[in-house]
């Protein structure tokens, strides 16, 4: 019989998401030699290496990351069979938080799937810096949050991470060099921003000189201060809008580590609400993971 297993395609998830056999064994509640024996078995299915084994954990092969994608999938439309025949709809309403810093288009892309496929559902959705998101989420004034962290900072323990992309320092096309002797001009968030704290913290660890040039309220502030060449900005590569900034490659400018965007889950106490916003977070990861 042809096909694949939903367990196993499930720890091939886990196995990913996490990052390593280890840190999936708990969330799958299995021991490690018995997911290992699934993911062998999933190999053995597939016909090819799926998994990069390694000392620091695994990543996916090209073949690992196609089945990937559709195990994804797969296991969405499965989940969302057991909501139906369950009678778990999607309806009501939901408060939602997105950090300013995600890709408007994958949040455009989201929410009119949300209505054409679930029109009974209603969001309010709150729109800032992922700390007070985070923070909004963790005293349940948000249902759900998509937050951004940096890698190397401490990670949220039950978030979905939905990717990950580079960190860069972002200029208008016609700013001008940067030259040694010159402080280097800024543009940010408040002080309560993420990307602030470390565009600071990386000039200041390397001893280079700066000037807070200007200071935006929200991400659509600092792409058109950028724009307007009033300073550089240390963005995520997806916040950078083509033509209007560009991406630099300096020497006088540090080096920055990835961001990673997380679903948070829900932290509702009732049953009933919480089986509606699993199942509203299932959407959400199959829809925005890639």
């Amino acid at each position: 019989m042809q096909g694949f297993d939903l367990d196993q395609l499930r720890t091939l998830v886990a196995a990913v998401d996490a990052g390593s056999l280890s840190a999936a064994a708990p969330v799958r509640s299995l021991s490690q030699s018995t997911l290992s024996e699934q993911l062998r078995k999933l190999e053995e299915r597939a016909g090819q290496t799926l998994l990069q084994r390694s000392k620091t954990g695994v990543t996916p092969t090209a073949a690992g990351e196609r089945l990937l994608a559709h195990a994804r999938q797969i296991l969405a439309l499965s989940d969302a069979a057991w909501r139906d025949l369950h009678g778990v709809p999607l309806e009501g309403e939901v408060r939602l938080g997105i950090t300013g810093y995600f890709r408007a288009s994958d949040l455009t892309r989201l929410l009119a799937r949300l209505g054409r496929q679930y029109p009974q559902l209603r969001l309010r959705t709150q729109i800032g810096k992922s700390d007070d998101i985070e923070a909004a989420h963790k005293r349940q004034a948000l249902d759900l949050a998509i937050v951004m962290h940096v890698s190397g900072y401490p990670r949220i323990g039950e978030a979905r991470i939905l990717r990950s992309e580079p960190l860069v320092w972002a200029g208008a096309p016609t700013a001008a060099l940067i030259h040694a002797s010159e402080p280097i001009p800024l543009v940010l968030l408040p002080e309560g921003c993420s990307l602030h704290r470390l565009a600071r913290t990386q000039l200041d660890a390397h001893r280079r000189a700066y000037v807070v040039n200007h200071v935006a309220s929200d991400v659509t502030g600092i792409q058109a201060a950028v724009a307007a060449g009033l300073g550089f900005a240390c963005l995520n590569a997806s916040s950078v809008i083509r033509d209007s900034m560009v991406a630099l490659s300096n020497p006088e400018l540090p080096a920055l580590p990835d961001a990673t965007f997380a679903l948070l889950p829900p932290m509702s106490r009732k049953d009933q609400d919480m089986d509606h916003l699993n199942a509203l977070a299932d959407v959400m990861a199959q829809a925005l993971m890639i």
